[in-house]
């Protein structure tokens, strides 16, 4: 479970009610007309700008990879192909078969299941990359809806704000009418910078972050698994060449274990 995004949004949403609290209460901030034009509004135009299964898998990456999602540790995921290659270089990579349980990342046993098939190293780095490219593709897709609805939202809010002056300057001569349209008119200005600013756009980033460590964690993998099939190198040798593609902060943590 991810933490720090369950903090964050926690956070955010609390330090807001408690600043409308101390303003004027909250119910001053509940509007149930301009929650139907932000909410309702840029929800229906989001589904308007993408297909279905994009819709409902953005909300599943959500889940998933923002609020289940473990990070993988790429050193780890490191020591791990090194044990592969030393199992190879030693007992063959027919031996790698018996290691097939123990490995978590699919994508690591793809790639192991390929070397011990004896696949040429060519196809399965294909094969690998192809899966990569789809796996980003997808990910991608998921970001790409809530960056539309962070744009869609505050355009929400300004088509509220617009409703509301017209209602609030076709009742001037009911002081009783003013109020509800004025409250109209700014509370919908205030929920769709907070849905944009607060939601969406974090959502998007985090989905951005975790697409991009999971991609170099891919990475590792395909230059890990090829040198497996070839056999050619030292398996220190290749764990040197892994840690070479991780942050300063990943192989210092990798070096103190």
């Amino acid at each position: 479970m991810d933490i720090a995004t369950l903090v964050g949004m926690l956070g955010a949403f609390g330090l807001i009610i408690w600043a409308m609290d101390g303003a004027a209460g909250i119910g001053a901030f509940w509007d149930v007309t301009s929650v139907t034009i932000v909410l309702g509004g840029s929800l229906a135009v989001l589904l308007m700008r993408s297909t279905l299964p994009e819709f409902i898998n953005a909300w599943a990456k959500v889940f998933l990879k923002t609020i289940l999602n473990k990070n993988e540790d790429p050193g780890e995921l490191i020591e791990q192909i090194v044990e592969m290659a030393n199992i190879s270089r030693r007992d063959g990579a027919i031996a790698l078969e018996g290691q097939m349980g123990e490995i978590q990342n699919p994508y690591l046993q793809q790639g192991i299941s390929m070397v011990v098939d004896g696949t040429d190293e060519s196809v399965i780095e294909s094969s690998l990359t192809n899966d990569v490219e789809l796996m980003a593709h997808r990910h991608a897709e998921a970001s790409a809806v809530f960056k539309s609805w962070a744009d869609i939202a505050p355009a929400m809010g300004m088509i509220g704000t617009l409703v509301g002056l017209v209602g609030m300057l076709q009742n001037m001569s009911d002081p009783k009418a003013i109020g509800p349209a004025m409250a109209i008119a700014l509370l919908t200005t205030l929920y769709g910078a907070f849905l944009a600013n607060v939601v969406a756009k974090p959502i998007a980033e985090k989905l951005d972050n975790y697409s991009a460590n999971e991609q170099n964690n891919c990475g590792l993998i395909i230059e890990g698994v090829i040198e497996i099939r070839r056999g050619t190198m030292n398996p220190r040798v290749l764990s040197d060449l892994l840690k070479s593609r991780l942050s300063p902060g990943d192989r210092a943590k990798l070096a103190a274990t």
